[in-house]
């Protein structure tokens, strides 16, 4: 028997319940992963919720975390007891002592990567690789727009654009957040607690305004977001940290400057097991080399997953939060 955070019925964070499950044997292409240290992502609430739909109920949340492989199925050769491992992407389960899942969403951690650092990095820091040198491919030089900058994801976006030579100006909730992410990285910030983000972006830029806007929080800023693309520039709408937009009308686009928007995921770009180890082989080179440092702002024991969820849904949370088993 091991112990795992589960919910019968969707809702707030008072649905979790810390209890105990009997891990499946892994099948043939699979592998169970002892778990050292777990990370905290939005998209788990999104299930939780149900913005996102579970295969069934009760189930298990999280997608992201490091650990040791404990066993592995009949087929399975990239991959043996013993070594150290990390994922982002695969079946809910993650929030346990012990999950069972594909071997082939499971990357190799280096020695030089603690299990808490690849926790608190491989979702997000993932998220920016693909969003930085894939959705749109940096080269240097550009101006963006990074919505939640002092977050999780975008804590690493600063860190990021700055090794590339990017101007990257972020949007924050407070003065304390703002002094992060310039700290970090970020070129500029915007509190839009008190700031107009599409007058300062102007401001910024001269008039030109941004040839690509990274937006995660979905709803909230999905028109201001638009306001600030630069003529056929993109919008890459990657989170719904505010809720999903929706109702939208496609003429928008051609009345702001003929915009293009997509709206990515991780597993589009993380498509196969090369593809996923060699966004993970860069995420680590830069861990390795300094230019991306690793903020783990809270520890909270699994059994806290609901605290730790409230916490960060109230944007109380700077940097990464990881779950301890």
């Amino acid at each position: 028997m091991a112990k795992r955070i589960q919910f019968s019925q969707h809702g707030g964070s008072e649905v979790l319940e810390y209890r105990d499950y009997q891990p499946a044997a892994p099948g043939p292409r699979e592998v169970r992963v002892a778990n050292k240290a777990i990370g905290l992502n939005f998209i788990d609430t999104y299930y939780r919720n149900g913005l996102y739909v579970p295969p069934a109920l009760p189930s298990s949340l999280g997608t992201e975390a490091a650990g040791v492989v404990e066993a592995v199925g009949s087929e399975v050769t990239r991959f043996a007891v013993g070594d150290r491992v990390a994922y982002a992407t695969g079946p809910l389960g993650s929030y346990g002592e012990l999950h069972v899942l594909p071997a082939d969403n499971l990357v190799h951690l280096p020695d030089s990567i603690s299990f808490e650092e690849a926790a608190a990095v491989i979702l997000k820091g993932l998220t920016v690789q693909y969003l930085l040198r894939q959705t749109y491919e940096l080269k240097g030089g550009e101006t963006i727009l990074f919505h939640a900058a002092a977050g999780g994801v975008g804590s690493f976006a600063c860190q990021w654009a700055k090794a590339l030579g990017v101007k990257l100006i972020g949007t924050v909730s407070s003065a304390k957040k703002a002094a992060l992410a310039k700290e970090l990285g970020a070129w500029a910030t915007i509190d839009y607690s008190h700031e107009n983000v599409v007058q300062r972006v102007l401001e910024l830029t001269d008039g030109a305004k941004c040839p690509v806007v990274y937006d995660g929080v979905g709803k909230d800023t999905w028109e201001t977001s638009l306001d600030c693309v630069a003529p056929r520039g993109l919008l890459v709408s990657f989170g719904n940290a505010s809720g999903a937009v929706t109702g939208v009308n496609l003429g928008i686009l051609a009345q702001k400057g003929s915009l293009y928007v997509t709206r990515p995921t991780l597993a589009s770009y993380a498509n196969t097991p090369q593809n996923l180890q060699a966004m993970a082989d860069e995420l680590f080179a830069m861990i390795a080399s300094g230019k991306l440092q690793v903020e783990i702002s809270n520890r909270y024991a699994l059994k806290d997953a609901a605290a730790a969820q409230d916490a960060m849904s109230a944007r109380k949370t700077t940097g990464s939060t990881i779950l301890l088993p």
